[in-house]
């Protein structure tokens, strides 16, 4: 695996990491609406993410799992009972905090409430989304954000019910929930509004945790970005700026086909909004009004008071 995903990519993309998890910091310490009580405990979390990188440091052993050629069925049905006694002999054990519950091939990222744990398997960790080479900007808007898309789902509405230890806790005043659920329905109604197919809309309250992330993940993207830069200027590179090279890698990333028939099933069933729609998450973001010179009657514009902002 390391002749794919080298380690210096590895140790690239930790630092990513860590530069977003310090930027979510910097965040929670800006948020008046938050009470010291909630922002300890949301530190915690914080505190005790781990995070997995490219591939497990320990490889499961397939060694007792028979495999033959010629038996495709047979194949099956012992994988499933391999799998089945995996997760039995987990009963009563501790749990194991590094465990991947994605494959490095897998081109995806998750977020493991129980385990209080990220995996960002090496197939993501590619161009479009990450390249070694490439200027800060452009990584920190396409992998940074979906680091944070992964860091924010530990806060989204879901992940804000489990606590530190990735115990099912409420560890909210109840002030503070009643703002971040407020926050949330103002974003709910916002994705309401998007209309991906005649007369079909997408739903805001299904998409709500991923639409969550999305906005949290890009705003803490977008801070870790200017810290990198360590006070300096951004380069202009090919006549860009570098606010306008972080947001043009985010909307690239998102770049995707898809058929009406496969579009309207996830409409009906996915948590996620269409990729078109989840690139529009730049509207809430102050920073892209001044990047691209968006002004009030133009069609992505959103009034400062209508821009959500969660995290």
């Amino acid at each position: 695996m390391q002749r794919y995903f080298p380690a210096a990519s590895k140790a690239a993309v930790q630092q990513l990491v860590s530069n977003l998890i310090a930027a979510f910091h910097q965040r929670l310490n800006t948020l008046s609406w938050m009470t010291p009580a909630t922002r300890t405990k949301a530190e915690a979390k914080l505190d005790t993410l781990k995070v997995g990188v490219g591939y497990p440091e320990t490889w499961r052993n397939y060694a007792t799992l028979a495999i033959h050629h010629d038996d495709p069925l047979g194949n099956h049905q012992r994988a499933l009972k391999f799998e089945y006694q995996h997760q039995l002999a987990k009963l009563h054990q501790p749990v194991d905090r590094g465990e991947w519950w994605m494959t490095p091939q897998t081109v995806n990222a998750v977020n493991l409430p129980l385990q209080n744990a990220l995996n960002f398997p090496a197939a993501i960790l590619q161009p479009p989304f990450f390249n070694p080479k490439a200027d800060a900007a452009a990584n920190y808007g396409a992998i940074g954000a979906i680091i944070g898309h992964e860091i924010s789902h530990s806060f989204d509405n879901l992940g804000a019910d489990f606590d530190a230890q990735g115990k099912l806790e409420n560890w909210w005043t109840p002030a503070d929930l009643k703002h971040f659920e407020a926050a949330g329905q103002q974003l709910v109604q916002q994705y309401d509004q998007y209309q991906p197919l005649p007369g079909l809309h997408v739903n805001g309250q299904q998409t709500l945790g991923e639409n969550i992330a999305d906005v949290s993940g890009l705003t803490i993207a977008y801070i870790a970005y200017h810290n990198s830069l360590g006070g300096k200027p951004a380069p202009v590179i090919d006549g860009l700026s570098g606010d306008q090279r972080f947001f043009l890698a985010f909307g690239q990333a998102w770049r995707s086909k898809i058929r009406d028939a496969a579009l309207r099933q996830r409409l009906a069933t996915d948590v996620h909004a269409p990729a078109n729609f989840r690139a529009l998450t730049v509207r809430n973001l102050d920073a892209w009004y001044p990047a691209f010179d968006v002004k009030p009657g133009q069609k992505l514009y959103l009034a400062p008071d209508q821009r959500v902002k969660i995290w």
